[in-house]
């Protein structure tokens, strides 16, 4: 029985030392920017960049070969950043910036077919086959992946509505011309 506990302790021990030693041989230097980078956006891992999450999109922005505009759900408050950061110019005209949505599931057309919760990146959307779905709103992202895959057309996208628990002070706009001081 010692013997036993002795011999798979001897060889745990081995395995883990010499996992630890090819680790640190064998480790893979990734670059800080795209760490910064991935970060920055908001990690939804939602696809409609056309990336198939946020890490590739944000390898593919320090390389480079992506454009400052392809995250929807970050907006162009997110493009500004990335711009910013990167040290590029955008061009920022065409692109709406729509503020935080949610899913909303019309509960009267919903079948419950479930293919809005098998595309959903963050799972917020929950219910049953042949039962209505219902959306989790602190797990919702706002991707719109659910509403272009529902067959029957129960789900959109739907501002946040303010509560007292969201509102915010709206910022104080910044006067064009400052009045000379008397």
């Amino acid at each position: 029985m010692i013997a036993a506990i002795v011999s798979l302790t001897v060889l745990g021990l081995s395995i883990g030392f010499s996992l630890g030693f090819v680790a640190q041989r064998f480790k893979v230097e990734k670059d800080p920017l795209v760490d910064e980078i991935e970060a920055m956006l908001p990690s939804s891992n939602c696809g409609q960049c056309g990336y198939a999450g946020c890490t590739p999109a944000a390898e593919a922005l320090a390389k480079g070969e992506a454009l400052v505009t392809l995250c929807p759900p970050g907006g162009r408050a997110l493009a500004e950043q990335l711009a910013a950061r990167l040290g590029v110019t955008a061009d920022l005209s065409d692109m709406e910036d729509k503020g935080p949505m949610l899913a909303f599931v019309r509960d009267a057309t919903c079948v419950g077919c479930t293919r809005c919760f098998k595309a959903c990146p963050t799972d917020a959307i929950v219910g049953a086959p042949k039962m209505v779905h219902t959306v989790i709103s602190s797990a919702c992202t706002g991707c719109g992946a659910c509403v272009d895959i529902c067959p029957t057309e129960c789900l959109e996208l739907r501002e946040i509505p303010e509560t007292l628990s969201n509102w915010r002070w709206p910022r104080p706009q910044r006067p064009e011309t400052v009045p000379a001081a008397v």
